[in-house]
């Protein structure tokens, strides 16, 4: 999606309400009901629809009436939040020209009022090329819905958190200076692409540079996962900087030895296409002969945001370790310290699905009020069935527990549709007028 910040400067201060009112309401809808919109933004005499339209107009935010009249978030929409709370904030003044694409994230020239220029990379996990990867990866696997905002959010704050880890240990990576929602402002790197360079002086000393950081990265306790041509930049002094980060994992990781495999692999494939570089396979570096590292990155992750519960919360997303419950309320929420200042403690972005927004069903080991009232009534009944016919009291108890069923809606799934609500409360009076009629009559 094209990012023009022209209609930036043309958004007031209702139209930023209304797409953070989305953005909340997205914490627990799929599609944000226009009601719901309306009472988070709080505009007065019904202004919500007027700029609803607006921000349709712009394609900040995308309409869905298959179901009920709501709106959800764009890329584009979640953009502008991520760039109006950057800007407040002093961090760049201006955006220039696009200067990188790939499979997950577009990356910008910004400026700040000074005149240095930054790189912006929006993470925008969720496009077709990435799905191909995400199912090679086994990304989201048992899991039925999910909200590609909140990964590019994960995705975002781990990469941030990780690059200022490596910075303060000597690593070779941009500058992290910023990071909110699904943005990271970092240095912009004065160089080119591995893949793009066709000659360089000292082969052999860029080589054992590369390899040399596989192995450092290795010492601390971490492994890049796609350490490739095409996330190294060299410079003219032949300087080398890794970037791209989101996918990096422990040395403890069940898979860590083949992923260190493929990142030495990749290395010595490269140089050996390219630069015509023969390298003694015997001195390949190994994962068993790495040293176990004594102290991690855990703490400098953790004080630059990146906590364990985030970690644990995208690993589960890498993996495919994520349950179905995690469509609860209470799950994968977690908290946004980084949205603008007219909304506090906002929860991250958290889909579920929409039959959690209605009549929740009763989960097992539970009971149903009105069934619990139903059961009072028949321990309250007369005692006279006692005496009576034994066929005659088998026929009631059959029919009681129909009278049962039929009032709590028996096993059949419930159709949601545009008026359920009003279509369940209908059939909940008529169920539990003719229980009272029948049980009268008893």
């Amino acid at each position: 999606m094209k990012l023009d910040v022209d209609v930036l400067r043309y958004l007031s201060k209702d139209d930023f309400r209304v797409l953070t009112s989305v953005e909340m309401g997205m914490r627990n809808h799929e599609i944000v009901p226009v009601e719901l919109i309306g009472r988070i933004a709080c505009l007065k005499h019904g202004g919500t629809y007027k700029v609803l339209k607006n921000l349709l107009k712009h394609k900040l935010v995308h309409h869905d009436s298959s179901k009920y009249d709501g709106f959800r978030l764009t890329y584009l929409g979640y953009d502008f939040l991520a760039i109006k709370t950057l800007v407040n904030r002093g961090v760049f003044a201006s955006i220039g020209r696009q200067i990188g694409v790939g499979k997950e994230s577009d990356i910008y020239e910004v400026a700040t009022e000074d005149g240095t220029i930054l790189a912006m990379k929006l993470h925008r996990l969720g496009r077709v090329s990435f799905r191909a990867v995400k199912a090679k990866r086994d990304y989201l696997q048992h899991r039925s819905s999910y909200n590609w905002l909140y990964l590019s959010r994960l995705a975002a704050l781990k990469e941030f958190a990780f690059m200022k880890a490596l910075e303060e240990n000597g690593f070779p990576v941009p500058n992290a200076v910023d990071c909110n929602r699904h943005c990271v402002i970092m240095g912009l790197v004065q160089g080119y692409s591995l893949v793009q360079v066709k000659e360089i002086q000292n082969p052999d000393i860029v080589f054992e540079t590369i390899i040399g950081l596989v192995v450092r990265l290795a010492e601390v306790g971490l492994i890049h996962c796609d350490f490739n041509e095409f996330n190294i930049m060299i410079d003219d002094d032949e300087k080398v900087t890794m970037i791209d980060f989101p996918q990096m994992v422990s040395v403890n990781h069940r898979n860590a030895e083949m992923y260190f495999d493929r990142d030495v692999e990749c290395i010595y494939k490269f140089f050996r296409r390219r630069f015509n570089l023969d390298e003694d396979e015997n001195e390949r570096p190994t994962f068993a002969s790495m040293i176990k590292p004594i102290d991690s990155l855990d703490k400098q992750l953790a004080a630059s945001g990146f906590t364990k519960k985030d970690n644990e919360a995208i690993e589960k997303f890498i993996e495919g370790e994520m349950n179905e419950e995690i469509n609860s309320d209470d799950e994968g929420c977690l908290p946004n310290d980084e949205n603008d200042a007219n909304v506090n403690n906002l929860d991250s972005l958290h889909l579920e699905d929409e039959e959690d927004n209605e009549d929740t069903p009763i989960e097992p080991g539970t009971e149903d009020p009105e069934s619990k009232e139903d059961e009072e009534d028949d321990e309250d009944s007369p005692s006279e069935a006692d005496t009576e016919d034994p066929e005659l009291l088998k026929r009631l108890n059959k029919q009681r527990r129909h009278a049962i069923k039929a009032a709590q809606g028996g096993t059949k799934k419930a159709v949601f549709s545009r008026n359920s609500y009003k279509d369940k409360g209908h059939k909940k009076s008529q169920s539990s007028k003719v229980l009272k009629k029948q049980m009268a009559d008893w």
